[in-house]
Formats: C-alpha cells, structure tokens, sequence
C-alpha cells in the first residue's frame, strides 16, 4: 500500500511538498502555490516536515491578507472612488512590493540533514578498505591497481577524517593537489610510502607533472568511491560532484610503424616477443587479447582455416562488450602454431606488463626512438593495412574489436545486422601482407 502524506508527493525518491494559495492570496503573491522539497525519503520524516511546512502555509496566507486589506484600506481613503476591480488592479503592483518585505522575512524552511542518512562517522581509510575489498573482486588486476593507487592517494590526505565530515572544499584541495603530481612518484623508490604533502615535494624536484588524463582517471576514480559511500549511507553527498579537471585530454595518437621499422622489429625470430608481435600486426589484437589466449580459444573451420575467439577466459576480461570476437588467422600465424604450446596458455611466460617492458627494450636495441611508437602500434599498423587495402570501415571494427561506426545509430545497426561472414573475415585478413 502506498505511503500518502497531505500536500506531499514522492520524486525521484525525494519527498516534495506542494499546496495551492487560494485566489486572492495567489493574486497578491503572484505565484500559484507553495513548493518545497522536504529533503527526505524517509516517509515519517517527511510527515513531520510537511506539517513544518503546512504551519507556514498559514503564516504566509495570513500575512498576506493583512498586508492586503491595511493597503486597500489605505488606498481607498487616498484615491478617487472607483470600482472594486480598478482598486485591485491599482493595488496589485503596491501590495506585491509591500509583501516583498513581509516574505523576506518567511524564507524557505531550512531543514536539519535527514539523520537516516547518517549510518556512522567511519573514517575515510576504513570505509576505502571495504571498498577496495569489493572491487578487488569486481577488476581485474591491472584495473584493480590503478583504482587501489587514486585511493590510496586520497586516503593518505583525509584517511583519519570520518566521511561524513568531507567537505566541497576538501575535494577541491584534493584536486588541486593531483595537478601537481609527478609521473614518477609510482616508479621511483624514494616516493614509496610518503604522505600527499611528501610527493607533492617530491615531484616539485622532478620538474614535471602527470598527463591531464591520469589527473582526470584518479579524480574520477576518487569520485567513484564517494558516490558508493553516499550510496552506503556513511556520507550525505559527494564532495567531488562540484569539482574536477577543467583542463581538456589532448591526445597523444599512437606512431604507426613503417615497413621498415615493421621489418626491424621481427628481425630476429628468436625474440620472446617475435611470435606475439606477429599475432598482434596480423589480427589487430591488443596485447592483453593474445597474450590472454589459450589453445582452446583456436578452432579449425575446415576449408576457412584456423580461428581465434577472443573472449574472457580464465586469463583476462575484455575491454568493452565490442571486444568480444571470432578472428581468422593469418596464414603465417597458422604456420607456426606447431611452436606454440599445444594446451593452456598458448603465451605462458607473457604478461601485458612483461610485453610492454621487453617491447621498449627491444625499441631502445634497435635504435627506434620514434615518439609514439610503442606496442599498441602494431594495432595502429593492422588498422592502417585494412583501410588502405580498401576495407569498410566497419569490417574493420567487427575484425579489431571497435563499436562500429556504419551509422549514427549504432545500436540500431548492431540489432539489425548479423555481422560480416567468415568469409569476409578470412578474405580481409588474407590480404593483408608483412613488409618484404
């Protein structure tokens, strides 16, 4: 059975109050009804609230009529006589202005915080622990790491404050703070285990500050704390919903290898990283993608060849719901999946983190100091060979992983199209060619 509550009524889980004047006292005001929020759900307090508010229905409605009678009594004793709906419409602009004065005097109720929404003062390092606890079982790990540092920051400045006590003003100094980080503080040793105000000094002597990008991700991480504790009930509002990075991401695209610098990097065939690079330049894969493959990912479809169903497993997610995807395997690749293991993980001593790291070495080995070139260029390259071989746009998508962009709706696209054959995917794929 539904709550009812006089003159109240429930918004977005919010209980507002709503009662009509009646005419004469709506002509003098010049606004049809009293409006407030009641600033609850809580059915019992906004009954309470709501006979707050009723008693100062009343008090308007009757100052507002003794304010009107005195002025219509004083203008009928100065004016010419006239008719009734002529003294009201003469009056009409003295009354308003008189009642601005007795309403300044009546403002809006100024309600006391809703204590149901107050479960504890649990300080701000606690409530951070069981929040990392819940989503080191929703992340996976490289996701859970970057979340586990943007709060780890924010707790080494307010960690003994309870939570019900941050302020607007504290999430600005936050920010402000985030700004003038440095990129080095995760790497270096001598940033290890310092307070805020401690890498704050330490990246002053770096002479650099990190990308607007990562000061957006940890304010946004940040946020994302806050918003479950108000959800939880330890925090009346988000202290971070006013404030953020005003600075926009400009981006850094990524270098697209050229033929030689293709031919460089698979020079060697003996490089822990030569057959991962050759998955990535001839699917278009991410690093986590193929690294995260296992022997039972790889079907055979007959006279089409071997596939690879990118998909989670028990290595690794996904990136997006896009990313999910069936990928033929080139020709070369087909040829040395003998050299891979024949179950399990088909890269076992491989990590995205291990890739990147041997992928630099490799680049600073082979002279390749080409800003922008890193190994998510072998992506970038695969990309490259389809659109200028002549491929749609979104055949090329539905191959990499990418929301397709055939129309502006896309998922008015998505529900009507089946996708490309596997036809399609294996001619595509066939004609893309490593450098000579």
């Amino acid at each position: 059975m539904s709550i009812k509550i006089k003159y109240a009524y429930l918004k977005d889980q919010t209980w507002m109050f709503r009662r009509n004047y009646p005419a004469d006292v709506r002509f003098i005001l010049g606004t049809q009804a009293l409006k407030q929020s009641l600033r609850t759900s809580d059915p019992r307090i906004a009954r309470s609230r709501a006979s707050e508010v009723n008693a100062r229905f009343d008090q308007i409605v009757g100052k507002t009529r003794a304010t009107g009678k005195a002025s219509l009594e004083l203008l009928a004793e100065r004016s010419e006589p006239a008719s009734a709906d002529d003294v009201w419409r003469q009056a009409a602009k003295t009354l308003r202005a008189a009642f601005d004065v007795e309403r300044a005097a009546l403002p809006a109720i100024a309600f006391q915080p809703d204590p149901s929404r107050f479960v504890s003062r649990r300080k701000v390092g606690d409530l951070a622990q069981e929040y990392l606890r819940k989503r080191a079982r929703e992340l996976q790990p490289g996701g859970y790491k970057s979340v586990r540092y943007s709060i780890g920051l924010f707790v080494s400045v307010h960690g003994t404050k309870p939570a019900c006590l941050l302020s607007p003003a504290d999430g600005k100094r936050f920010v402000e703070q985030v700004t003038r980080l440095a990129p080095t503080i995760g790497k270096s040793r001598q940033s290890r285990n310092l307070d805020m105000d401690g890498l704050i000094r330490f990246s002053e002597r770096q002479g650099s500050v990190i990308s607007v990008r990562t000061q957006k991700r940890i304010v946004s991480q940040v946020s994302c704390f806050l918003r479950w504790a108000v959800k939880e009930g330890h925090i009346a509002a988000n202290p971070f919903a006013s404030v953020g990075i005003e600075q926009r991401v400009r981006p850094a695209p990524y270098a697209v290898p050229t033929n030689d610098e293709v031919r460089r990097l698979l020079s060697d065939p003996d490089h822990s990283l030569h057959l991962v690079l050759l998955f990535c330049l001839l699917t278009g894969m991410r690093a986590g993608e193929a690294v995260g493959l296992l022997r039972e990912d790889l079907v055979n479809k007959g006279n089409l060849g071997v596939f690879a169903l990118v998909r989670p497993n028990r290595l690794r997610g996904l990136k997006t719901d896009a990313s999910e995807r069936v990928v033929p395997l080139h020709g070369v690749l087909q040829d040395r999946l003998s050299l891979l293991p024949a179950e399990g993980p088909l890269f076992p001593d491989l990590k995205v983190s291990i890739v990147t790291k041997r992928f630099s070495t490799l680049r600073g080995q082979l002279g390749l100091d080409r800003p922008g070139l890193v190994f998510h260029s072998t992506r970038k390259w695969f990309i490259t060979q389809c659109e200028r071989a002549g491929v749609p746009e979104h055949f090329t998508a539905s191959l990499v992983g990418h929301q397709s962009a055939r129309s502006e709706n896309r998922l008015t696209y998505s529900i009507y199209s089946a996708g490309i054959s596997d036809e399609q995917k294996r001619g595509i794929i066939d004609a893309i060619r490593l450098p000579e």
